[in-house]
């Protein structure tokens, strides 16, 4: 897969000198960054364990119900703010740590984590919203987030019925999903024994700890805890969908197409650039809690360097671009998601394809 974008010497030159400039002008302090990460790592690990454990000293159902929706949300954010750097090994030295702590935090979710690091890191990371390569454009036929995708009729109302529909996706990936991916790799002999052992203790381990200990032991029905862990499944999933596609689904966003070689016609640089959105690309806030996802140009271009530089190295960045004319994707939380909608509004009508989506930012030209 390697070598499949277009070489174009200006594009290889800037992303050198953007290499270069980054790391002379970064000045990462080790010492600062571990303390900042074991900071972070108590402050989301304490939160989610008093969460956790308030789940069985409520009485109250209402109070029950809106403690499991926080836990959700907050081992999402947890898994944010680690789970996509380790699987970058971008926080240990050693890649072992990395590769437990990682699977570790992703177990939390219930989602099988190196299923997702294959698709994420060999597939996604190399050529973002190019069909055939970008496997995240394949999650499902419902949603139309790309003018290549093939058109059906109820795309006409996907702007309409996206939010509904991406309420149900952590679900369908804990227990659809995630099942199928593992059954299709064992059928074409793609996985060893230790894989689906890995799988079935990780997705054992989440059903028991997120909805067995409750049902055995919180203050509550039986009735009530199902409802709140199916309410925390909807609020969880509309956030971490509208997160996602606002990283490279928003009207600004470009889809690079192939030649009949299957050649991107476009630079990996440009590739990175043009098909990804920063929401909040120099707030630390931001940063904080969403764990560089708001920052994912940054994150494309340097996936080896943790997301608590990004704020940092976004000013430089983001000047280096200027200086040669790219004016990089940004909205806001909320621009994005209308943005979001927007796009989906746009590839609604049959007749939105790739014609008028433009490989390159304006302004630009290699």
């Amino acid at each position: 897969m390697k070598g499949k974008h277009l070489y174009i010497d200006s594009d290889s030159r800037l992303l050198i000198e953007i290499r270069k400039r980054v790391n002379d002008g970064l000045q990462v302090n080790l010492s600062s960054t571990k303390t900042k990460h074991w900071l972070k790592f108590i402050f989301y690990v304490g939160l989610s364990i008093v969460l956790y454990l308030l789940l069985y000293a409520h009485s109250s159902p209402l109070v029950f119900i809106l403690n499991y929706i926080t836990l959700g949300l907050t081992l999402l954010l947890f898994a944010f703010n680690f789970a996509h750097d380790f699987s970058h090994n971008a926080v240990f030295e050693n890649k072992g740590w990395n590769n437990f702590s990682f699977i570790a935090i992703y177990t939390l979710v219930g989602a099988h984590a190196e299923a997702w690091r294959e698709r994420h890191v060999n597939s996604h990371h190399f050529a973002p919203n190019v069909k055939e390569y970008d496997t995240d454009l394949q999650i499902t036929n419902l949603i139309r987030v790309s003018p290549d995708m093939i058109f059906k009729w109820y795309h006409k109302y996907q702007f309409i019925y996206a939010p509904f529909a991406y309420s149900t996706y952590s679900l369908y990936w804990i227990f659809i999903k995630d099942p199928i991916v593992l059954l299709k790799s064992i059928r074409n002999s793609k996985v060893n024994l230790p894989y689906v052992l890995s799988f079935l203790v990780q997705k054992s381990f989440y059903i028991l700890y997120i909805l067995v200990l409750p049902l055995l032991f919180a203050q509550q029905s039986i009735g009530t805890i199902l409802l709140g862990f199916l309410i925390m499944h909807l609020i969880q999933s509309v956030f971490l969908l509208f997160t996602f596609f606002m990283t490279h689904h928003v009207l600004e966003t470009t889809y690079p197409e192939t030649d009949k070689n299957g050649v991107i016609q476009i630079s990996w640089l440009m590739n990175q650039i043009s098909s990804s959105n920063d929401m909040h690309p120099f707030s630390e806030i931001a940063n904080f809690l969403l764990g560089g996802f708001n920052n994912h140009i940054a994150h494309h271009l340097f996936p080896h360097l943790s997301h608590i530089h990004y704020p940092r190295l976004n000013k430089i960045l983001y000047r280096i671009l200027k200086n040669h004319g790219i004016t990089p994707n940004q909205t806001t939380y909320f621009g994005g998601v209308i943005s979001h909608l927007k796009l989906l509004k746009k590839l609604s009508k049959k007749t939105a394809h790739n014609n008028g989506y433009s490989a390159y930012p304006s302004g630009y030209a290699p």
